[in-house]
């Protein structure tokens, strides 16, 4: 048995409380908790669900040297070319390599589940099979759940829609799609209808990179919503991106805020990566490249923020820093009330966990896995204010890291008088 005292535990507790673990799991919350065999003393810190990344490739992690740096347009479609040529060189020892790279960095920083988007237009699907073996070797201290996705099309790539399906079949937890990419319209649509047949056939969950673009008339987020609701899987559904959502005409986007909110469809919001892709044939004003955030967090339609890119050739930086995300996110979703700012950490964890289709094995409640993290903050506002770092991540009761508190070897002092 094992008990964490003096914790400030997130949106449940204005005071301090203990939180008692046994073998793994969250038996009560409260103060006065029986004694355990250990307990340690959190001082006071803040308290959160583990981390989210819901949108990630792991696949394209560390290529964005070589042929992947000559993307000069800085678009999401010449990206597409760069990655291309980079994956015909693509190794399963190399994919391996880099993809645990990414998976340790994202978890250095607090992250303790992640979707990945794996692309399978390879014959050789070598990206796949690599993360399948991953997801299962590195389950006890990541959860890691794997989209097919086509990065060059259902159909624009000879093939992709039965590559998606081989996928399925080795064990693929999400359906992906990329209708804005496909060739024309009639194809993206397709692509939709394809997408939600699959998720029914395999019972999987869907997860489609839909509308990012900033053509106000890439509208595959409305049909994609109204397939997922016919087939009473809105909520087990997730639109990635919706860029061009952002830009849309307030008539129709409130009507579909509506609908969104009628089938329980959720949505990914990727901040840094859109923002540094999209508006790039705007001259003034340009465009955030955000989906409108506000205005679902607002409707309580579920929303969150993912990292999407760790250095590759859509995007140059990235390390898998959720609060850096975080930050980002709310300044552009002009999302910082103090309210918002008391409860935006939601966006990185629960409303992840959410989307992810994970409540039943998330939260800082009894009867749950004791995962959660401890932040060098007191108050969400003070950890949202200062982007507080991690001082420890703890999974099934088990510290996954531990550091200290930030210390001075010449501290500052304003008041020292000098000669």
């Amino acid at each position: 048995m094992k008990k964490f005292t003096n914790a400030r535990i997130y949106r449940q507790h204005d005071e301090l409380a203990e939180i008692l673990v046994d073998k793994g799991v969250i038996k009560q919350i409260g103060k006065g908790l029986p004694k355990a065999d250990t307990e340690i003393d959190l001082g006071g810190r803040l308290v959160v669900p583990p981390y989210v990344d819901p949108h990630l490739h792991l696949d394209y992690v560390y290529t964005g040297g070589g042929k992947a740096a000559k993307n000069t347009t800085g678009t999401l479609f010449e990206g597409i070319e760069r990655w291309h040529e980079v994956k015909k060189t693509q190794t399963p020892e190399d994919a391996r390599e880099r993809a645990l790279k990414g998976i340790a960095e994202e978890v250095s920083k607090g992250v303790q589940f992640i979707r990945t988007h794996i692309d399978v237009d390879d014959p050789k699907l070598i990206g796949l099979k690599v993360m399948l073996e991953l997801r299962e070797q590195l389950k006890d201290n990541v959860t890691i759940q794997i989209v097919a996705f086509p990065q060059e099309g259902m159909y624009a790539y000879k093939g992709g829609d039965e590559m998606i399906e081989e996928a399925l079949k080795m064990g693929a937890d999400c359906v992906g799609g990329i209708p804005h990419f496909e060739w024309a319209r009639e194809f993206g649509e397709k692509s939709v209808h394809r997408t939600v047949e699959l998720a029914a056939k395999y019972g999987k969950l869907v997860d489609v990179h839909c509308d990012e673009t900033d053509d106000v008339m890439s509208r595959h987020v409305e049909l994609l919503n109204a397939l997922v609701m016919m087939q009473d899987i809105g909520v087990r559904s997730t639109a990635s991106h919706t860029c061009s959502f952002g830009s849309a005409n307030d008539s129709w986007a409130f009507r579909m805020l509506g609908l969104f909110k009628k089938s329980g469809m959720n949505f990914i919001a990727n901040p840094t990566e859109n923002a540094y892709l999209q508006g790039r044939q705007d001259t003034y004003p340009k465009r955030r490249g955000l989906t409108r955030v506000k205005e679902m967090w607002e409707s309580g339609i579920n929303v969150c923020f993912g990292q999407d890119s760790i250095n590759d050739p859509w995007y140059p930086v990235g390390n898998g820093n959720m609060m850096n995300i975080l930050d980002n996110g709310i300044h552009l979703a002009h999302t910082m009330s103090f309210d918002q700012l008391d409860r935006c950490l939601d966006l990185i964890t629960s409303n992840g966990a959410k989307t992810l289709h994970l409540e039943d094995q998330y939260g800082i409640e009894a009867g749950k896995p004791a995962n959660f993290l401890v932040l060098n903050a007191e108050t969400p506002f003070e950890a949202v204010r200062q982007r507080a770092d991690v001082l420890a991540s703890i999974r099934n009761g088990e510290y996954l890291f531990k550091r200290p508190e930030p210390t001075y070897d010449i501290k500052l002092d304003l008041f020292r008088k000098t000669k």
